[in-house]
Protein backbone atom coordinates (compact mmCIF):
# COMPACT_ATOMS: atom_id res chain seq x y z
CA UNK A 1 0.00 0.00 0.00
CA UNK A 2 1.33 3.42 -0.92
CA UNK A 3 0.10 6.10 1.47
CA UNK A 4 0.72 9.75 0.77
CA UNK A 5 -0.30 12.84 2.68
CA UNK A 6 0.75 16.35 1.88
CA UNK A 7 1.55 18.68 4.75
CA UNK A 8 4.62 20.32 6.25
CA UNK A 9 5.00 17.90 9.16
CA UNK A 10 3.33 14.57 9.56
CA UNK A 11 3.74 11.81 12.11
CA UNK A 12 5.31 8.52 11.20
CA UNK A 13 7.76 7.34 8.58
CA UNK A 14 8.66 10.14 6.20
CA UNK A 15 9.03 7.55 3.43
CA UNK A 16 5.33 6.73 3.65
CA UNK A 17 4.08 10.29 3.68
CA UNK A 18 5.40 12.76 1.17
CA UNK A 19 4.72 15.22 -1.57
CA UNK A 20 4.07 13.94 -5.03
CA UNK A 21 3.00 14.95 -8.48
CA UNK A 22 -0.57 15.18 -9.74
CA UNK A 23 -2.85 12.28 -8.85
CA UNK A 24 -3.44 11.35 -12.48
CA UNK A 25 0.29 10.58 -12.70
CA UNK A 26 0.60 8.73 -9.38
CA UNK A 27 -2.60 6.76 -8.94
CA UNK A 28 -2.35 3.15 -10.14
CA UNK A 29 -5.15 2.30 -12.54
CA UNK A 30 -4.97 -1.48 -12.98
CA UNK A 31 -3.63 -4.50 -11.13
CA UNK A 32 -1.04 -6.92 -12.56
CA UNK A 33 -3.81 -8.90 -14.28
CA UNK A 34 -5.19 -5.76 -15.96
CA UNK A 35 -8.30 -5.42 -13.77
CA UNK A 36 -9.20 -1.79 -12.96
CA UNK A 37 -8.99 -0.49 -9.41
CA UNK A 38 -11.91 1.28 -7.73
CA UNK A 39 -11.35 4.88 -6.62
CA UNK A 40 -13.23 7.13 -4.27
CA UNK A 41 -12.78 10.56 -2.76
CA UNK A 42 -13.79 11.89 0.64
CA UNK A 43 -13.94 15.51 1.80
CA UNK A 44 -13.26 16.76 5.34
CA UNK A 45 -14.59 20.32 5.57
CA UNK A 46 -12.26 22.78 7.28
CA UNK A 47 -9.75 20.10 8.30
CA UNK A 48 -6.92 22.37 7.18
CA UNK A 49 -8.14 25.10 9.55
CA UNK A 50 -7.81 22.90 12.61
CA UNK A 51 -4.77 23.11 14.89
CA UNK A 52 -1.78 21.02 13.81
CA UNK A 53 -2.32 18.55 16.66
CA UNK A 54 -5.88 17.81 15.52
CA UNK A 55 -4.73 17.41 11.92
CA UNK A 56 -2.07 14.95 13.05
CA UNK A 57 -4.69 13.00 15.02
CA UNK A 58 -6.89 12.74 11.93
CA UNK A 59 -3.91 11.62 9.83
CA UNK A 60 -3.13 8.88 12.37
CA UNK A 61 -6.76 7.75 12.46
CA UNK A 62 -6.94 7.57 8.67
CA UNK A 63 -3.66 5.73 8.52
CA UNK A 64 -4.89 3.25 11.11
CA UNK A 65 -8.09 2.53 9.19
CA UNK A 66 -6.27 2.18 5.89
CA UNK A 67 -3.75 -0.11 7.56
CA UNK A 68 -6.60 -2.44 8.46
CA UNK A 69 -7.29 -2.76 4.73
CA UNK A 70 -3.63 -2.97 3.73
CA UNK A 71 -4.17 -5.98 1.47
CA UNK A 72 -6.89 -4.21 -0.52
CA UNK A 73 -5.87 -0.53 -0.53
CA UNK A 74 -3.28 0.11 -3.21
CA UNK A 75 -3.00 3.90 -2.94
CA UNK A 76 -4.15 6.69 -0.65
CA UNK A 77 -3.51 10.42 -0.73
CA UNK A 78 -4.62 12.81 2.01
CA UNK A 79 -4.29 16.35 0.72
CA UNK A 80 -4.54 18.59 3.76
CA UNK A 81 -4.37 21.72 1.63
CA UNK A 82 -7.75 20.98 0.03
CA UNK A 83 -9.14 18.60 2.71
CA UNK A 84 -9.48 15.63 0.37
CA UNK A 85 -8.72 11.94 0.84
CA UNK A 86 -8.31 9.87 -2.34
CA UNK A 87 -8.25 6.08 -2.10
CA UNK A 88 -7.70 3.42 -4.76
CA UNK A 89 -8.45 -0.19 -3.89
CA UNK A 90 -8.93 -3.66 -5.25
CA UNK A 91 -12.18 -4.22 -7.10
CA UNK A 92 -14.17 -6.42 -4.70
CA UNK A 93 -17.93 -6.08 -4.16
CA UNK A 94 -18.70 -4.27 -0.91
CA UNK A 95 -15.10 -3.30 -0.14
CA UNK A 96 -15.55 0.40 -0.80
CA UNK A 97 -18.63 0.52 1.46
CA UNK A 98 -16.72 -1.26 4.23
CA UNK A 99 -13.79 1.12 3.99
CA UNK A 100 -15.93 4.26 3.81
CA UNK A 101 -17.92 3.10 6.86
CA UNK A 102 -14.71 2.37 8.78
CA UNK A 103 -13.31 5.82 7.92
CA UNK A 104 -16.56 7.56 8.90
CA UNK A 105 -16.61 5.64 12.18
CA UNK A 106 -13.17 7.01 13.12
CA UNK A 107 -13.42 10.40 11.39
CA UNK A 108 -17.13 11.30 11.10
CA UNK A 109 -16.45 14.61 9.38
CA UNK A 110 -15.30 12.79 6.23
CA UNK A 111 -17.97 12.80 3.52
CA UNK A 112 -17.98 10.62 0.43
CA UNK A 113 -17.74 12.94 -2.57
CA UNK A 114 -17.53 10.58 -5.47
CA UNK A 115 -16.32 7.33 -6.84
CA UNK A 116 -16.19 5.69 -10.22
CA UNK A 117 -17.02 2.00 -9.88
CA UNK A 118 -16.63 1.40 -13.61
CA UNK A 119 -13.40 3.29 -14.26
CA UNK A 120 -11.43 1.75 -17.05
CA UNK A 121 -14.05 -0.92 -17.70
Amino acid sequence: MNLAARAQTLPGDAGQWGRGGPLWQRVPKRDAAGRPYVDFMMFAPRLNRRPAREQESVVLLVRGVLGGFANEVVFADLNLKINVLWVSLENRPGLMSELVAALRLKVPEFHLVGHNPHAGA
